[in-house]
């Protein structure tokens, strides 16, 4: 897990550290809800990197 000032950015296959509304980073995005604990999963087959947009 990475954390700016604002931000945490999980990779796929990691484990969420604070449940909310993610993001995937890139050209091709989409939004998920992933709860604190579960495993940040994989977008069309493919690990991305998951942003946070919102706490929940």
């Amino acid at each position: 897990m990475r954390t700016s000032r604002k931000n945490i950015v999980l990779q796929s296959g990691e484990l969420c550290t604070m449940s909310g509304e993610y993001e995937t980073s890139g050209s091709i995005s989409t939004t998920i809800f992933v709860s604190k604990g579960e495993q940040m999963p994989e977008y069309c087959g493919k690990k991305v990197k998951w942003i946070l947009v919102k706490n929940g």
